[in-house]
Formats: C-alpha cells, structure tokens, sequence
C-alpha cells in the first residue's frame, strides 16, 4: 500500500507526541524515520550569506536586522563569481545543496539578474540549490524555477500565536503567502523555525502544526535552536532570563514530532548545534534529523565546523547521504476544513 501522507494533524494529537515518554517518542520517530529514509545517511548542505546586513525587517532573533545593535554591517550582494566560487569549496567539501540567503525584506526587481545567474551557476556544478531572499511575488517566484532553483527557503518561525512577540514588521500570512506561491511555481518549499524563543511547549506544537497542515508538506524542514546574539531582543532577553533558553530534551522532542508528522521531509538539524553536545547531537539524529549544515558559520552565526562534524560522523557511523533520496510513493490525505 501506498504511503498515507497526512496534512489533517490536529493540535491535540501533535500535543499528544510531544507529551508521550522519552523513550517511546524516539522509539516512535526512529521507526517513522527508518520507514523513509536510509538512517545512517545525513545529507550535507551549505549556507552562505550573499548579501548581509541591513535588513528593515524587525525579527528579534536576528543580528541583520537595522534594528539590531550587534555590530554586523551591511553589505552589498556579492559578485556573481565570488559565490560561485564558494559553492565549487562547498562541492569539493561534500555538500550536496548549497543555500544562499540575503538579509532582504524581499528582492527587488534590479536584483534578480544577478540572483538568476547565480542559481544557473551554483546548478551548473551539480548542487541542489537553495536561496531565503524573503517574501517573493508570484512573478519572482516563476523566474526562480525558469532558472531552475530546486528549493526556497522561508521559515514560519514559530506558531501563529507567539509569532508577533518576535517580529512585528511581516506577517504570519505573508509567509505563508510567499510559501503559496513558490509551491505555485514548482519549487521545493523549505520551511521551519526557531525554538528556545521563549516560547511555551504549546507554540512548539502550535510551530509543527502550521507546517503540517499545509497542502503538501515542506520537502525540508530546518529545526533552529535559537543561537542569542547580543544586540538583538532575544538574545538580550535570554541573556537576563537564561530559564527561557529551551533544554536538550525537549529540543529533541520537536525533532522527533516533526519526524512523525513529517515522514518524508529532510528533517534538518540546524542553527545551534555548535552549543549541542554530541549526546544531544546523536538523540536527533535517531530522532529522525537527516540533514545538517556544514562549515564553520550560519550567515552571521557560528557553526560546529567541518573538522568536527567529520570527528562526530566517525564516532556515530553516520556518513553523508549518496545522491537523491528515492521518494516512496504516498497518498496525500486531505486536510480537514
């Protein structure tokens, strides 16, 4: 039979994963996982920032932010050419997706020459290519995929409801807007968020059951840690409130339940993994975390590094994950109105 893919989650069975025994969780998501992905495989991906800085948009996580005092300054889009030769060290490195972000509320019409080429190249070198430039029109939407973009990644946050605490300058709906017409235009939607925000448990469920809930599940998934950085809200915040800062378990705990809910996307383990112990590191792996970034910084934020990201594949018997992944045949069950 084919696999049954469901959008129909509600919040109390989603609440119901997050509330079940440790063990019985992980048992749970590891079954789920091991179904639909080869388990000792992890795909590798690299994330560079392209254009840095100077961002109107008021995420209280973010350093790129103009409201942000953390001391990144702003930058023009790089050249065409130096990107690319950043993706050909990705590739030499064994990523097999390279990701690009601008600190954009969204691009604009001048910049998207420069964008299109750049997808054209990073492809023509055989990665899988990712861009998070912000909100898109559906105009700029089908421009990506004619250039053959293979994913976009705009991230929901956190829940409808603890959303506003965080940004106020851009809307729920306008992401799920944007999420609309990339998923319009036949581009891979990467979309998840950002725990340890303060949030309760509840916006933790609230977080997975937006995503999914969608029409069609995000083919990734990013799991953040949020990563403080002085100068921003949060990272102000958590500094005098340090209790806010979500503990390891129940981090793994969003990872397992986002496994169950999500079988058949890249569950990636992302920002914060470089504060993660290896203990931690191995419990979302068998949770059902598939895919990671490499090198040794996130846009502006650290990152474990490849040296020790290699050490730690040695240590778990984890290798990189070999070419696409083969999807199973499923069955989408409707969601409920």
């Amino acid at each position: 039979m084919p696999l049954q893919i469901r959008t129909d989650w509600t919040r109390e069975e989603i609440a119901g994963l997050f509330d079940l025994p440790f063990t019985e969780l992980l048992f749970r998501a590891a079954s789920v996982h091991r179904e639909n992905h080869p388990p000792e495989q992890v795909q590798l991906c690299t994330l560079l920032s392209i254009k840095t800085g100077g961002c109107p948009e008021d995420c209280g996580y973010c350093s790129q932010s103009v409201k942000a005092d953390s001391g990144v300054e702003a930058t023009k889009l790089m050249e065409v050419q130096s990107v690319l030769q950043r993706a050909a060290q990705a590739k030499d490195a064994g990523s097999q997706r390279f990701c690009m972000g601008a600190a954009w509320r969204n691009p604009k019409d001048r910049d998207m020459p420069a964008i299109l080429e750049i997808v054209k190249g990073v492809r023509a070198m055989g990665l899988e290519t990712c861009m998070t430039l912000g909100m898109l029109t559906p105009r700029q939407a089908d421009m990506l995929a004619e250039a053959g973009l293979d994913y976009y990644n705009h991230n929901i946050d956190s829940s409808p409801e603890y959303y506003e605490r965080v940004i106020t300058t851009r809307t729920m709906g306008e992401r799920l807007d944007t999420l609309a017409n990339v998923r319009a235009a036949g581009i891979n939607v990467c979309s998840g968020g950002i725990v340890g925000m303060g949030e309760t448990r509840e916006d933790r469920v609230g977080f997975v059951h937006t995503l999914a809930t969608l029409p069609q599940h995000p083919e990734s998934v990013p799991v953040n840690a949020l990563v403080p950085v002085k100068g921003t809200v949060l990272g102000d915040m958590l500094a005098d409130t340090p209790l806010a800062k979500i503990d390891d378990i129940e981090f793994v705990r969003t990872v397992a339940v986002t496994r169950i809910t999500m079988p058949l996307s890249m569950v990636r383990l992302s920002a914060g993994r470089e504060s993660m112990s290896e203990a931690t590191q191995a419990l979302c792996f068998l949770a059902g975390a598939n895919s990671i970034f490499t090198g040794d910084k996130l846009l502006t934020a650290p990152n474990a590094g490849d040296d020790s990201d290699a050490a730690l594949f040695a240590k778990l018997g984890l290798m990189a994950l070999k070419g696409e992944e083969p999807m199973r045949d499923c069955k989408v069950v409707e969601a409920v109105e």
